[in-house]
């Protein structure tokens, strides 16, 4: 309180001057009493103004100094809900980044998960391979020589029978019902997924539709079906597609190619109109395959269409 002090200190001093000249004036005559008396009143009034004055500079001093220390409090809350604010958002960020990176982690998992399955398949698929050759050498293998029989190797036309003269080991292709050979299997393929790649669909169906009928027990020939689905499908041949898709699940349900097919099966009988059978496909394959890429197209699917993914939530 500075300057109240200072102007406090003045008053007082001026009254103390006042007093002190009304004192020391020496007295010359009695009629001059009244006007020292009127004086000392008028100094007295003076001193309880400054008083008054003084009293009101303090209340209103005081009344300042509480509202800049409310001020500087508020401040402080202030500052401290900011800090806590930005320690929220800090940490926020943080679990995101973690669970970005625990993510970015489980895709590369699922990347190297994906190429040691597919490394099994071609595996497992050379083992199917092998077997059907051994299968088709046993086939084509001469039963012994019996009597009236043809010698081992001749038809009884005498020609040369099927795989005579052939190395030890190797074996013939398979052969249609007319006798002719079969077309090579892998080439084959290829050829129908080149030809579906390019949009020649009449080709590719052909292509696929052999690999079908000469190797009906290959993997391939699941892996055909579903391609027969896909291109009725781009033609939105719906029925036709879901019937190969049904193709597929039914004859072929390991095949890599199978969650594919449910899925766009679903797809297709929501399609048709068939929107509840669609539903149904969608939240059995969610169900059945919880942690694959078509289960995620299937559930954005759902959600597109305003449904739940499974059917006990309301």
């Amino acid at each position: 309180m500075p300057k109240a002090f200072t102007l406090r200190h003045r008053s007082v001093v001026a009254a103390a001057v006042l007093a002190a000249i009304v004192v020391f004036t020496p007295v010359k005559a009695h009629a001059a009493s009244k006007e020292i008396i009127a004086l000392q009143t008028q100094v007295q009034q003076l001193l309880d103004m400054v008083q008054r004055m003084q009293s009101t500079l303090d209340q209103k001093f005081g009344v300042l100094q509480h509202l800049v220390e409310q001020t500087a409090d508020n401040a402080n809350q202030m500052t401290q809900t900011v800090n806590s604010l930005q320690q929220k958002l800090n940490q926020q960020n943080d679990a995101l980044s973690g669970k970005i990176d625990t993510a970015s982690g489980q895709v590369q998992s699922l990347n190297d998960s994906v190429d040691e399955l597919k490394t099994r398949i071609a595996k497992l698929d050379k083992s199917v391979q092998d077997l059907q050759n051994q299968l088709q050498n046993i086939q084509t293998a001469p039963a012994g020589a019996q009597p009236g029989a043809a010698p081992a190797g001749t038809t009884p036309e005498g020609a040369p029978a099927p795989g005579a003269g052939s190395a030890p080991g190797t074996t013939a292709p398979p052969t249609a019902s007319g006798g002719a050979p079969a077309l090579p299997l892998k080439e084959t393929f290829q050829a129908a997924l080149r030809d579906y790649n390019a949009a020649k669909y009449p080709v590719a169906t052909g292509e696929f539709q052999d690999v079908i009928h000469y190797y009906p027990m290959d993997d391939l020939a699941g892996s055909s079906q579903f391609y027969l689905g896909e291109i009725a499908y781009r033609q939105q041949d719906y029925a036709e597609a879901i019937k190969n898709y049904n193709a597929v699940l039914e004859n072929f349900s390991g095949n890599p190619k199978a969650v594919t097919a449910q899925l766009h099966k679903g797809f297709a009988l929501i399609s048709t109109a068939k929107k509840d059978a669609g539903i149904h496909e969608l939240r059995l394959l969610i169900q059945r395959h919880p942690q694959t890429p078509e289960a995620a197209q299937a559930k954005a699917k759902l959600n597109a269409l305003g449904v739940h993914s499974t059917a006990s939530q309301r």
